[in-house]
């Protein structure tokens, strides 16, 4: 695992190499990694003495490209101007027309740049955990031989919960199956079925009896949501890790929040002001000329008040973390601010959505583990193909369903977003046919929204549009390597175009395309402020009333590319609540057997349709 962090860290950097060689061609935006001409419209102090920096285009009139640059993602803020001055940061939101990032101080300029940036720090760390791993004894020494396959996982007998939320059988079994667990135990969460309802339940469920609760997700976005359901809980919880990576509403839980309302912090303040008034007076004497040492002094006297403040700042902090009993963060967290802290139970969330080695950071915190997630879901994201095929893709979760099945695991089996049809394929081809659609979703349309007016396109819940021989050929983006179909780009848009003639407002909307160049190109041609259009990837956990999706690929070899890997479609069909459209080539797509079963579920439901039955 470690070599791999050194592949993965090689291929990162020749990567952002690659893209700034670009970045003299006619279009460096194109990468999805870079945005160019960006003025500062905004700025306001944020906590730790941080600076957040509101940027949008330079010519208003443009809203940004498309782009990577996700909350949470680790950027570097350069002036375009001669000077070149630069600042690493942090993204903090994002809109259409404007991205704001958190730096540790004002640039100066009136041009700036955003590029992504390696996250080094993120990997040094879970390099240092595995070194830790590798070198345990005593419980996480036996944790360590039950994830890697040399003891099988131990459990007790179930107990009877009294459950503080609604939950169904297999909801409910679940956490009596984790709680039950003394080394390990998996939850396995298909699209829409509640996982991080039961993940929190059973958060819950812990600290009722006594136990504390390192709680994780490999995202912020995850972390966030983990944390707001249980602030509703009235769960005592903190949140650590950087500030401007949580959701702004969440501020008063996170630990710099609840460290600042600390009674000692008011002396740490004033210790701090005094220290800098010495280092100030060591350096500009007024009057007369200073007694031998008396410098030196002054400095040794500031250094020694910085080092106390520090101090009594840190016993503030572990103050607050002695207060809850639920510490939520991402993954790879700053191990310093735990100090030596150890949790009963660590429960990470999405865990196939991170690589094995970041599991490992929480690993070694806990006495008990429990995963949750979907390995027939999207894996973790891996720049270097050497690294992910030796097994960097594969998350921790997946390699140990493969090693204990169902010795360790627990599906749940009702799912709360999807009509009966749309789920029913996914549910065949991933999940052994063992989904149900609750009674609540089974059978709701895009019809049985109040604003929307009865139309052919809302009265059945899945549309397949087939446009094969219309000749509408892939092409590769022009100065890139991604491809577009420019043709089905714009059957796409008219079919966003008539659910919104039906009254489907574009919030409730969303276009998907496997590749980055038919997302630039339909959301260039988009007329719709906040119709969300983005990759598969950028999908993956979430949902909406209505998704289209644009397959892209369409050649004459029958070559699909990365649409191979059936779990990015799996992402792509179960994202959608009341109305699933999707736009393909059978004849590129057809020769795979996945996309056969696919076209054959759409034929056996009447969801089958020709372009030329479009154009009628």
């Amino acid at each position: 695992m470690t070599r791999w962090l050194h592949l993965e860290s090689d291929a990162e950097t020749i990567r952002l190499a690659e893209r700034r060689q670009r970045a003299g061609g006619a279009d460096p935006e194109k990468s999805g990694e870079t945005l160019l001409d960006l003025a500062i419209v905004d700025h306001e102090p944020s906590l730790g003495g941080r600076t957040t920096l509101r940027l949008i285009k330079r010519n208003r009139t443009i809203k940004l490209p498309w782009h990577r640059l996700r909350v949470g993602s680790p950027v570097v803020l350069s002036s375009m101007d001669d000077d070149g001055n630069s600042r690493n940061g942090v993204v903090t939101n994002r809109s259409h027309d404007a991205i704001e990032v958190s730096v540790s101080d004002w640039l100066e300029g009136d041009r700036f740049r955003i590029d992504l940036s390696p996250d080094e720090i993120t990997r040094k760390r879970q390099a240092a955990a595995l070194r830790n791993a590798e070198e345990a004894r005593g419980r996480t020494g036996e944790l360590r031989k039950v994830l890697l396959g040399e003891h099988d996982p131990e459990f007790a007998e179930e107990a009877d919960c009294e459950f503080t939320a609604s939950l169904n059988p297999s909801q409910e079994a679940a956490i009596r199956f984790a709680k039950s667990a003394r080394d390990l135990a998996i939850i396995h969460g298909p699209p829409g079925t509640g996982k991080t309802t039961t993940v929190v339940e059973l958060i819950c469920q812990e600290v009722a009896r006594g136990k504390t609760v390192l709680a994780c997700a490999p995202s912020n976005t995850a972390v966030d949501n983990l944390l707001e359901r249980l602030v509703a809980a009235r769960q005592r919880v903190v949140r650590i890790g950087h500030p401007a990576r949580v959701n702004e509403k969440l501020h008063a839980f996170t630990l710099d929040s609840q460290v600042a309302d600390h009674d000692a912090m008011q002396l740490v303040k004033e210790m701090l002001r005094d220290a800098e008034r010495l280092f100030r007076k060591s350096q500009h004497f007024t009057r007369g000329k200073p007694a031998r040492g008396a410098k030196q002094d002054m400095r040794r006297e500031a250094r020694q008040l910085k080092a106390d403040a520090r101090l009594l700042e840190q016993q503030a902090v572990q103050s607050v973390l002695n207060r809850a009993r639920v510490v939520c963060t991402t993954t790879t967290f700053n191990e310093e601010l735990l100090g030596d802290r150890r949790f009963d139970v660590a429960v990470i969330d999405e865990a196939c959505q991170s690589t094995e080695p970041g599991c490992w950071v929480p690993v070694l915190r806990a006495d008990r583990i429990v995963l949750a997630g979907d390995h027939c879901q999207l894996p973790p994201t891996v720049l270097s193909d050497e690294a992910g095929a030796e097994g960097l893709k594969t998350s921790l979760l997946e390699r140990l369903v493969n090693l204990h099945g169902d010795a360790v695991t627990r599906r749940l089996d009702v799912q709360y977003r999807m009509h009966s049809d749309i789920m029913r394929f996914s549910s065949e081809q991933f999940y052994g046919g063992t989904l149900k659609a609750h009674e609540s979703v089974a059978s709701h349309l895009l019809d049985g929204i109040w604003s929307v007016t009865p139309a052919e396109i809302t009265r059945e819940p899945i549309t397949f549009i087939d446009t094969a021989g219309s000749g509408w050929e892939e092409e590769l983006e022009p100065e890139g390597l991604s491809k577009r179909n420019p043709q089905e780009g714009e059957l796409v848009l008219r079919k966003v175009q008539e659910l919104r003639d039906a009254g489907v407002k574009p919030r409730d909307i969303a276009v998907i395309a496997p590749y980055a160049a038919q997302v630039r190109w339909l959301r260039d041609q988009s007329k719709w402020g906040n119709l969300e259009i983005d990759t598969v990837d950028g999908f993956q956990g979430r949902e909406k009333e209505a998704v289209v999706i644009s397959c892209v690929r369409s050649n004459t070899i029958g070559e699909i590319g990365f649409l191979a890997d059936a779990r990015r479609m799996n992402v792509a069909l179960t994202r959608a609540r009341r109305k699933l459209i999707v736009v393909g080539d059978s004849a590129t797509l057809g020769g795979n057997e996945f996309y056969t079963a696919l076209f054959e579920y759409f034929e056996s439901i009447g969801a089958y349709h020709t372009l030329w039955e479009e154009s009628e």
